[in-house]
Protein backbone atom coordinates (compact mmCIF):
# COMPACT_ATOMS: atom_id res chain seq x y z
CA UNK A 1 0.00 0.00 0.00
CA UNK A 2 2.86 2.34 0.94
CA UNK A 3 4.59 1.62 -2.89
CA UNK A 4 0.92 2.27 -4.47
CA UNK A 5 1.18 5.60 -2.76
CA UNK A 6 4.40 6.63 -3.47
CA UNK A 7 3.70 5.95 -7.46
CA UNK A 8 0.00 7.50 -7.18
CA UNK A 9 1.03 10.81 -5.39
CA UNK A 10 3.92 11.44 -7.59
CA UNK A 11 2.09 11.51 -10.83
CA UNK A 12 -1.13 12.96 -9.76
CA UNK A 13 1.21 15.99 -9.16
CA UNK A 14 3.05 15.72 -12.04
CA UNK A 15 -0.57 15.62 -13.92
CA UNK A 16 -1.78 18.89 -12.14
CA UNK A 17 1.49 20.38 -12.70
CA UNK A 18 0.97 20.11 -16.67
CA UNK A 19 -2.22 21.32 -15.97
CA UNK A 20 -1.75 24.25 -14.20
CA UNK A 21 1.76 25.05 -16.53
CA UNK A 22 -0.68 24.62 -19.93
CA UNK A 23 -1.67 28.05 -21.59
CA UNK A 24 -3.94 28.91 -24.19
CA UNK A 25 -2.17 28.67 -27.86
CA UNK A 26 -2.11 31.90 -29.24
CA UNK A 27 -3.70 32.41 -32.32
CA UNK A 28 -5.31 35.10 -33.83
CA UNK A 29 -8.46 35.03 -34.80
CA UNK A 30 -9.45 35.18 -38.52
CA UNK A 31 -12.49 37.29 -37.09
CA UNK A 32 -10.15 39.68 -35.81
CA UNK A 33 -9.67 43.04 -37.82
CA UNK A 34 -6.35 43.19 -39.23
CA UNK A 35 -4.35 45.68 -41.34
CA UNK A 36 -7.35 47.12 -43.74
CA UNK A 37 -7.28 46.90 -47.59
CA UNK A 38 -8.60 49.98 -49.39
CA UNK A 39 -12.33 49.79 -50.69
CA UNK A 40 -13.21 51.83 -53.52
CA UNK A 41 -17.02 51.42 -54.83
CA UNK A 42 -17.46 52.31 -58.61
CA UNK A 43 -20.31 54.66 -59.38
CA UNK A 44 -21.79 56.15 -62.87
CA UNK A 45 -20.35 59.76 -63.52
CA UNK A 46 -23.91 60.48 -65.18
CA UNK A 47 -25.93 59.01 -62.66
CA UNK A 48 -24.10 59.25 -59.09
CA UNK A 49 -26.71 56.83 -57.51
CA UNK A 50 -25.92 54.40 -59.35
CA UNK A 51 -22.87 51.96 -59.60
CA UNK A 52 -21.27 50.96 -62.50
CA UNK A 53 -19.21 48.04 -63.48
CA UNK A 54 -16.12 48.34 -65.44
CA UNK A 55 -15.15 46.03 -67.44
CA UNK A 56 -11.81 43.89 -68.25
CA UNK A 57 -10.29 45.90 -65.43
CA UNK A 58 -6.81 44.94 -64.55
CA UNK A 59 -5.19 46.20 -61.39
CA UNK A 60 -1.43 46.44 -60.91
CA UNK A 61 1.01 48.71 -58.74
CA UNK A 62 3.16 51.10 -60.38
CA UNK A 63 6.97 49.87 -61.04
CA UNK A 64 5.46 45.76 -60.95
CA UNK A 65 4.55 43.91 -63.62
CA UNK A 66 2.36 41.40 -61.64
CA UNK A 67 -1.19 41.73 -62.14
CA UNK A 68 -2.96 42.39 -58.08
CA UNK A 69 -4.42 38.76 -57.45
CA UNK A 70 -8.28 38.81 -58.25
CA UNK A 71 -7.94 41.71 -61.10
CA UNK A 72 -6.85 39.66 -63.97
CA UNK A 73 -9.14 40.92 -66.73
CA UNK A 74 -12.56 41.31 -64.46
CA UNK A 75 -16.00 42.56 -64.65
CA UNK A 76 -16.24 44.75 -61.68
CA UNK A 77 -17.77 47.52 -59.46
CA UNK A 78 -15.57 47.16 -56.26
CA UNK A 79 -12.11 47.36 -55.75
CA UNK A 80 -10.29 46.25 -52.67
CA UNK A 81 -6.60 47.73 -52.47
CA UNK A 82 -3.66 46.42 -50.22
CA UNK A 83 -1.98 49.87 -48.84
CA UNK A 84 1.89 50.14 -48.03
CA UNK A 85 2.48 49.45 -44.72
CA UNK A 86 6.35 51.07 -45.32
CA UNK A 87 5.65 54.08 -46.96
CA UNK A 88 3.44 56.57 -46.89
CA UNK A 89 1.91 56.15 -50.55
CA UNK A 90 1.18 53.51 -53.19
CA UNK A 91 0.48 53.58 -56.57
CA UNK A 92 -1.66 51.56 -58.78
CA UNK A 93 -2.65 51.48 -62.64
CA UNK A 94 -6.07 50.79 -62.97
CA UNK A 95 -6.42 49.35 -66.37
CA UNK A 96 -10.28 49.52 -67.95
CA UNK A 97 -11.53 47.65 -71.16
CA UNK A 98 -7.99 45.59 -71.20
CA UNK A 99 -7.40 43.48 -74.26
CA UNK A 100 -3.88 41.88 -74.95
CA UNK A 101 -2.41 40.72 -78.56
CA UNK A 102 1.20 39.10 -79.03
CA UNK A 103 0.47 39.66 -82.58
CA UNK A 104 1.25 35.74 -83.03
CA UNK A 105 4.51 35.92 -81.25
CA UNK A 106 4.29 34.76 -78.13
CA UNK A 107 8.20 34.92 -77.33
CA UNK A 108 9.22 38.47 -78.32
CA UNK A 109 7.09 40.53 -76.12
CA UNK A 110 8.23 44.09 -78.54
CA UNK A 111 5.93 43.94 -81.11
CA UNK A 112 2.68 43.12 -78.25
CA UNK A 113 -0.38 45.50 -78.37
CA UNK A 114 -1.80 46.29 -75.25
CA UNK A 115 -5.28 48.01 -75.76
CA UNK A 116 -7.73 50.05 -73.36
CA UNK A 117 -7.45 52.49 -70.92
CA UNK A 118 -5.21 52.74 -68.42
CA UNK A 119 -5.56 55.05 -65.23
CA UNK A 120 -3.24 55.81 -62.55
CA UNK A 121 -4.05 56.74 -59.18
CA UNK A 122 -1.92 57.60 -55.61
CA UNK A 123 -2.95 56.76 -52.62
CA UNK A 124 -1.58 59.06 -50.22
CA UNK A 125 -1.56 58.63 -46.20
CA UNK A 126 -0.18 58.36 -42.79
CA UNK A 127 0.22 55.11 -41.51
CA UNK A 128 0.10 53.98 -37.60
CA UNK A 129 0.48 50.58 -35.93
CA UNK A 130 -1.83 50.30 -33.11
CA UNK A 131 -1.44 46.66 -30.73
CA UNK A 132 -4.16 44.33 -31.63
CA UNK A 133 -3.46 41.52 -29.36
CA UNK A 134 -0.59 39.35 -28.19
CA UNK A 135 -1.48 36.67 -30.82
CA UNK A 136 -2.37 39.10 -33.48
CA UNK A 137 0.43 41.32 -33.02
CA UNK A 138 0.25 44.59 -34.49
CA UNK A 139 -1.78 46.51 -37.53
CA UNK A 140 -1.85 49.47 -39.55
CA UNK A 141 -4.31 51.61 -39.77
CA UNK A 142 -4.31 54.54 -42.28
CA UNK A 143 -5.18 58.07 -41.60
CA UNK A 144 -5.89 61.34 -43.70
CA UNK A 145 -5.75 59.31 -46.90
CA UNK A 146 -6.24 60.80 -50.29
CA UNK A 147 -6.59 59.64 -54.24
CA UNK A 148 -5.09 61.40 -56.57
CA UNK A 149 -5.48 60.58 -60.30
CA UNK A 150 -3.04 61.16 -62.66
CA UNK A 151 -4.05 63.28 -65.71
CA UNK A 152 -2.82 61.42 -69.05
CA UNK A 153 -5.46 63.31 -71.12
CA UNK A 154 -7.57 60.35 -71.69
CA UNK A 155 -8.72 59.26 -67.79
CA UNK A 156 -11.71 56.94 -67.74
CA UNK A 157 -12.28 58.14 -64.24
CA UNK A 158 -13.96 61.41 -64.04
CA UNK A 159 -13.73 62.32 -60.02
CA UNK A 160 -13.55 60.58 -56.44
CA UNK A 161 -14.97 60.73 -53.29
CA UNK A 162 -13.64 60.18 -49.88
CA UNK A 163 -16.28 58.55 -47.70
CA UNK A 164 -14.26 58.66 -44.13
CA UNK A 165 -13.67 62.46 -43.66
CA UNK A 166 -10.77 62.02 -42.77
CA UNK A 167 -11.50 59.09 -40.32
CA UNK A 168 -8.83 56.37 -40.00
CA UNK A 169 -9.38 53.31 -42.43
CA UNK A 170 -8.97 50.89 -39.90
CA UNK A 171 -11.61 48.24 -41.16
CA UNK A 172 -12.12 45.89 -44.36
CA UNK A 173 -15.83 46.17 -43.50
CA UNK A 174 -17.12 49.81 -45.10
CA UNK A 175 -16.05 51.57 -48.40
CA UNK A 176 -13.67 53.99 -48.16
CA UNK A 177 -14.03 55.75 -51.30
CA UNK A 178 -16.11 56.09 -54.61
CA UNK A 179 -14.71 56.70 -58.46
CA UNK A 180 -17.09 57.98 -60.75
CA UNK A 181 -16.91 57.46 -64.24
Amino acid sequence: MKNIKLIIVPIILLIVGISISCERDDICPESTSTTPNLIIDLYDSNNPESSKNAFNMVVYGEDNDEILSGYESVTTNQLVLPLKTDANSTTYILHKDYSYDDNDTPDDTSDDIIGGNPDTITINYLTEEVYVSRACGYKTIYKSVEITVEDDGDNWIISTENLTDNEPIEDDYDTHFYIFH
